[in-house]
């Protein structure tokens, strides 16, 4: 599926409001083109980015009082695993949705959506930690991380692609005239390359791909750290979502990988407004005018390696660099808007 973004804004998923309204009118009111739901961590543990995405993993324990989520192996990891398997074959996605507690937002999303036109919208997004960062970070009881172990990381692989699907199915159901947009967040893969972290190349982007190619939209893959980007470009994820404002520079090194992204019809989201990175406050101190000086030394660092222009700014999304869940209230909501006044300024500019 190829799709001509035009520098429209969109978001990661995560804000730091109590007020699930609040939170998703945020969101719609900025993101016009490209709205998401929004991940509410501050309300409940369950909206942790790997808690609210690990109910009915085999093996996962959630300990809410003492804020821990750990699988178990000493279950019946066979058996739950079967269960799940039988649920995957036979596409039954309504069996791996979200219950409200663990999704406010997604919840009121489409409530909202299914009684309110929101004519400019063009893309739903929606969003799941990838199988990367949740087997890094998830481990077992004995602290093993879970990516290691063969059926626990099966688990969560099978897991996260059917939480994906039900998203792209809930979406349809309000919106059925609009392509859904689900982004695999993989802070982890900063990680990789480091001694400190063994991951296999050809696995990795095994792993993202099973998922990706379970998905009927486009996809994307976000990283909100540096790390080697040619290995997202040999997945075929549509969208490549990076922090522009701290490491635009890093996906200029790669100008052959992003020139045939790019011309598969490829989309790089430029995570331009700072979103509690490099430091909470960072946002205070940038306008519009500052962050497109910023975007625009980013674009043309891909231009000087021999990117097209036209076909880069045709093909990109505004963002912040990450979610914006641990920033103040006023702050992610600064964000938001910053990243709304880039957008229609980068529009106004180049395609108007």
């Amino acid at each position: 599926m190829s799709f001509e973004t035009k520098c429209m804004a969109t978001a990661i998923g995560s804000v730091p409001h109590t007020d699930v309204e609040q939170a998703c009118r945020l969101a719609l009111n900025n993101l016009v083109h490209i709205p998401m739901w929004p991940q509410l961590p501050n309300i409940s543990f369950k909206e942790n980015m790997y808690v609210q995405y690990s109910q009915g993993m085999p093996g996962v324990t959630i300990d809410e009082t003492e804020r821990r989520i750990y699988f178990d192996t000493a279950r019946n990891i066979i058996s739950e695993l079967e269960v799940l398997y039988s649920l995957y074959m036979a596409d039954d996605v309504n069996a791996i949705g979200f219950d409200c507690d663990y999704a406010r937002g997604f919840c009121r999303f489409l409530e909202i959506l299914k009684s309110e036109p929101y004519p400019q919208a063009r893309l739903l997004k929606g969003h799941i930690t990838g199988p990367v960062s949740m087997g890094l970070a998830v481990a077992d009881q004995n602290k093993r991380p879970s990516l290691y172990d063969e059926m626990l990381r099966e688990g969560i692989i099978k897991t996260l692609a059917m939480r994906a699907k039900y998203q792209v199915q809930k979406f349809k159901e309000v919106r059925p005239d609009l392509p859904a947009l689900i982004f695999i967040d993989e802070p982890y893969l900063t990680s990789f390359g480091s001694a400190f972290v063994s991951l296999n190349r050809d696995e990795v982007i095994g792993y993202l791909e099973e998922i990706i190619s379970s998905i009927d939209g486009l996809t994307g893959i976000h990283c909100c750290g540096n790390t080697d980007w040619s290995l997202l470009t040999e997945t075929s994820v549509d969208v490549i979502s990076f922090d522009a404002y701290e490491y635009s520079e890093t996906i200029a090194l790669y100008p052959k990988e992003m020139k045939a992204f790019l011309d598969r019809g490829g989309i790089l989201a430029w995570g331009i407004v700072p979103s509690g990175l490099p430091v909470p406050d960072q946002v205070t101190r940038e306008d519009a005018i500052s962050l497109i000086d910023r975007l625009e030394s980013g674009i043309q660092g891909l231009v000087e390696k021999g990117v097209d222009k036209e076909i880069l700014l045709n093909q990109s999304l505004i963002t912040p660099n990450c979610g914006t869940g641990s920033m103040k209230l006023e702050h992610a909501e600064r964000t938001f808007t910053l990243v709304r006044e880039v957008s229609n300024a980068m529009q106004k500019k180049y395609f108007s």
